[in-house]
Formats: structure tokens, C-alpha cells, sequence
């Protein structure tokens, strides 16, 4: 009985504060568009003459962004921001939450924030004003880092050319705190892409296994481990193999490499983008001896990595992990083509970046870039009078007009200003077709003579383009929309051994990325650091904490 009369009297009690809501205190912004609809609770955070005084001596605070803050509160007249209880725990329980993204809420007054929700009920007018002034810079400086990460690629990289993602904080978190939903603004700054929502679950898996697990000794380097050679570091060895779970059982009194090492190594490199050939060598044992910590450590690093890249990849595209020699062509969120690809050399990488597909070309010639051109070609005519005429190239002027190489001087800089280019034919390294998306770097997609090279598992040596396996069946592909050039037709082209230009007429754009980490049938993968980027991220992410 005494249950009910709480319960009517609590209705009673609703009915009063609704009642006072619908005359509830609207404060309109004379001769503009915004509205700032507030209701007084007994959860108010401060008030707007703390608020104002605070705004106008933020000395004491720290703020990460004084003038956004002070613009934003001047807007709302001073009117606290975070008094609605569900908003702002959400928003707490979202920066807790954000370290399996490898964003931590001690970045983002988290320190201060805690102790002060924490007493809440013992806090004077000034302290919970400020603890509202602290939620809504820890909103805009976390928003920005989910956006666009912490770091700016191109500091720390000279071919990272992907664009900043836009968006109006300012706006968000009005729309946020007046519509009192954090998953407006949580939808569109955190990447949406599949293999960042699926590395926060590997960030989760190896924060467990790292606090879990001990350190483990490291396996020496030394010489190459071949099949059946006799070598001290096997037990240490297969002890690693185990632990990774590549092993189920260990062989006692083992020394040798031999077949059951074989598998497991093989398993091993094939999964981190080794040549899986069972032969330990150096490259192998490093990364053996990747232990979790080293592993969590690449996760965020290569979270930090998505946070850069474009939010819209669009309905189709072609994507191309440099890091793994892979190329995915997706169409409405699903995989429809897959190819493995060679890429650029540590001295001459692949860039990242992205560009519209506009044409291709069948049997084409090959205009040699510069730099190519000026580290080999030339160097090349020096060493060999007939360098130009055993590779089949041809050399013209800026007027388009054939150049006899006899009349060049080979050994000034006049050689540089000539174009170079190499008839199609057998031995052209771009093969029967090249997919171009014109670009600054002169780099794009094309077919290869060398198709045996495509079974090595590490493939950095191009000198920059992305070399296809299979770039027939992709261009065949490319051109589907168009029925005037069915397969038959694509392969007569080719028969005749002529070069020919075709136009695009739906809409792929190729996206050239850089990731080390992703999630594969529910369990984290990982390839080699070909362009040591992971090393020089995690570095300047630590100066950056």
C-alpha cells in the first residue's frame, strides 16, 4: 500500500515538472536562425554567470580550445551544457571506452573530470561550471582527434596525400547538447570503415593478452635456419610457435629445422608477409619475437592510420593495401574482385592516395617517369651505347618528334630533357594493359610479363606503380557496363598487339592505403612494415601523449 501511495504521489510529481516544462525558459537569438531550448533540473552543471566569469578568465583550466569554447558558450548566453545526466554519462563512458581506439581519456581532462563527477553532490557553483566548461573542450579535442587522428600524416610522411575529413564541431556539439544525443556526433566522426570497427575488437583482444601474458625472451639473430639444419634457438623457437598458436604441441630434444618446424614457420611467415619458404631468417625471428605488447602497439597504430583516411570511399571502388600487395575491388559494401599486386621499393614506395579511374589503355607503350628515368635509363645509356635499343625504347623531343640516341650527350644534364618510352611488346613491363587515374606521382595500375613473381609473398619491388595480377580480368571487368566491349572483343584488342585507349564510364575511384593490422574470419592478422611507417607513427603518437 504504501508502494502505491509513493507511486501516485511520484505521478503527481511528473505531471507538476511537466507542467513546468511546457513553460519552460526559451532564450532566442534576436535576427539569427538558432534556438536554445533549456529546462532547469536538479542535475544543472553551474551557471551562466560562473559560466561567463570562468569564460572570460580561462587561465586556470588549461584549455585545449579557449576560443571555440568561449564562442560556443557566448552563443547559448552562458547556459550550462552537460546538465542532462544520461548526455554526460554517456559522453564519460564514450571517453573511458576509447582506449581500445587508442584515444585516452586522460588526454581529454579525464583526470580532473572523474573527480569531479565522483563528487558531484559536493561540488560548489564554480566547481560544477567548470567541470562543464572541461566537458565541452574534452568534446571538441577528442571530436577532432576521432575525425582526423591525432597526428597529421603529412608530417610524418612525404607521399601521404589523403584529404582532411570536414566536419563543423561547433555545430555538432550544439546539436548534441540541445538535442541531448551523443550518437549524432559519435556517427559522424569515428570511421565507419569495416577494418577500424573490427580493430577495436583486436584492441580489446590484445590489451587482454598483453596484461596477461609475461615478456618473453627474445630469439637471437643469426644465420639463415634452413630445412633440416641443426641449430640451438629450434626449442626457443618452437616455443614461440606454440605460444602464437602455431604449434599445438612442442617436440622435446628437437634441435633441427625439419618438417613439423617447416609447416608452422611456413604458416607463420604466409600470415605476416614473409615468403613462406620454412627458412628462418632474420626477418622471420623479428618478427617471432613481436610480442603482445609490440602487437597492441601496432593495433594503435594502425587505428590511428584509418582516422586519416577519407570517410567516403564510395558505392565502388578499388582498394589497394600496399603493406599487404593486395587489391580488393568492392561494389555495395561487398568484395566482387580480388587480385594480389606487386608495389614501389623501400626507396622508391608507392604513395598514398586516392583518384578517379578515367581510362585504360591495352598494349601500351611505356613513357618512363623521371626518376626511373634519371636513375636508370640514363645511367644505363653511359655504362652501354646499346642500353635503348636492347630494351626496345624509343626517345623524343618536347615536340613529340623521334630522337636519334647518338646525337645526346649522355654524360650532361641534356639527356634529362627528352621523354623516354618503350614500345609495346613482350618484354614492356606494363604488359597488355594499364589503368590510369592521372595523379601527380605518375603512378597506376597495370599488368606485368613477370607473373611467377606474384607467388612470393613479399612483393615491394616495383619502382612505385602497382603491378596486377590478373589486370586483364580487371580491366574486363572495368569496362562491363560498356556491351560494345565484351571479353571477346577486349582480347582481340589485345591480339593485334596495337595500343588503344578506352574511357571509363562508371565512376571507381582507387584508394592507394597503408595498413599493417586488420581482422580476418575472427582473428587478428598481421603483415610486415615494409615502409617502417608503424615504427615512425607510434613514436610521434608517445611525443604526442
Amino acid at each position: 500500500m504504501k508502494n502505491k501511495l509513493l507511486n501516485s504521489s511520484n505521478i503527481v510529481n511528473r505531471f507538476l515538472i511537466f507542467s513546468i516544462l511546457l513553460i519552460s525558459v526559451v532564450s532566442c537569438k534576436k535576427g539569427g536562425n538558432d534556438t536554445y531550448v533549456w529546462y532547469f533540473t536538479d542535475e544543472e552543471l553551474g551557471n551562466a554567470e560562473q559560466i561567463s566569469a570562468l569564460i572570460s578568465n580561462p587561465a586556470d583550466l588549461n584549455l585545449f580550445n579557449q576560443d571555440s569554447v568561449a564562442d560556443f558558450y557566448a552563443h547559448r548566453k552562458f547556459i550550462p551544457a552537460w546538465s542532462d545526466v544520461k548526455l554526460r554519462e554517456d559522453f564519460i563512458e564514450t571517453l573511458k571506452e576509447a582506449e581500445h581506439e587508442g584515444l585516452y581519456i586522460e588526454d581529454y581532462h579525464g583526470e580532473i573530470i572523474l573527480s569531479r563527477i565522483d563528487n558531484l553532490k559536493k561540488l560548489g557553483e564554480k566547481e560544477k561550471s567548470e567541470l562543464d566548461i572541461l566537458l565541452t573542450d574534452a568534446f571538441l579535442k577528442f571530436g577532432k582527434h576521432l575525425l582526423n587522428g591525432i597526428l597529421d600524416p603529412r608530417e610524418l610522411h612525404s607521399i601521404w596525400d589523403t584529404p582532411r575529413n570536414k566536419e563543423d564541431l561547433m555545430a555538432l556539439l550544439k546539436e548534441v547538447t540541445d538535442k541531448k544525443d551523443l550518437d549524432i556526433a559519435m556517427d559522424k566522426l569515428r570511421p565507419s570503415h569495416l577494418v577500424y570497427k573490427q580493430l577495436i575488437a583486436s584492441s580489446k583482444e590484445y590489451n587482454n593478452l598483453r596484461t596477461k601474458s609475461q615478456d618473453w625472451e627474445d630469439i637471437p639473430s643469426g644465420e639463415m635456419i634452413k630445412h633440416n639444419k641443426k641449430d640451438e634457438r629450434i626449442p626457443l623457437i618452437q616455443e614461440r610457435l606454440k605460444t602464437l598458436n602455431y604449434l599445438d604441441t612442442i617436440q622435446a630434444g628437437v634441435m633441427e629445422n625439419n618438417e613439423y618446424v617447416q609447416k608452422a614457420i611456413e604458416n607463420f611467415q604466409g600470415d605476416n608477409g614473409l615468403q613462406a619458404d620454412g627458412v628462418i631468417g632474420n626477418s622471420t625471428i623479428e618478427l617471432l619475437n613481436m610480442n603482445y605488447q609490440k602487437r597492441y602497439e601496432q593495433i594503435q597504430v594502425n587505428l590511428e592510420r584509418w582516422r586519416w583516411y577519407p570517410r567516403d570511399l564510395g558505392e565502388h571502388f578499388i582498394i589497394v593495401n600496399i603493406a599487404n600487395f593486395n587489391l580488393d575491388v568492392i561494389k555495395d559494401n561487398d568484395t566482387v574482385h580480388r587480385h594480389r599486386t606487386m608495389v614501389g621499393t623501400e626507396a622508391r614506395k608507392t604513395p598514398v592516395f586516392s583518384e578517379e579511374i578515367k581510362y585504360l589503355v591495352f598494349n601500351p607503350t611505356w613513357t618512363i617517369p623521371p626518376t626511373i628515368q634519371n636513375d636508370d635509363v640514363i645511367p644505363g645509356m653511359r655504362r652501354n651505347s646499346g642500353y635503348l635499343a636492347n630494351k626496345k625504347i624509343n626517345v623524343y623531343d618536347s615536340s613529340g618528334n623521334q630522337v636519334d640516341p647518338s646525337g645526346i650527350n649522355w654524360n650532361g644534364d641534356d639527356a634529362k630533357r627528352y621523354t623516354y618510352m618503350q614500345n609495346p611488346g613482350a618484354s614492356n613491363p606494363l604488359g597488355r594493359v594499364k589503368i590510369m587515374y592521372p595523379n601527380e606521382y605518375f603512378i597506376y595500375l597495370h599488368d606485368t610479363p613477370s607473373q611467377a613473381l606474384f607467388e612470393r609473398n613479399s612483393r615491394d619491388q616495383s619502382s612505385g606503380c602497382v603491378r596486377v595480377e590478373h589486370a586483364v580480368d580487371l580491366a574486363k571487368y572495368l569496362l562491363s557496363d560498356q556491351e560494345e566491349y565484351s571479353s571477346k572483343v577486349i582480347d582481340d584488342i589485345i591480339a593485334k598487339g596495337t595500343t588503344r585507349q578506352i574511357n571509363m564510364k562508371q565512376k571507381v575511384n582507387v584508394h592507394h592505403f597503408y595498413w599493417t593490422a586488420w581482422r580476418e574470419n575472427g582473428a587478428t592478422r598481421f603483415t610486415a612494415d615494409i615502409y617502417d611507417y608503424d615504427r615512425k607513427t607510434y613514436e610521434a603518437l608517445r611525443k604526442a601523449s
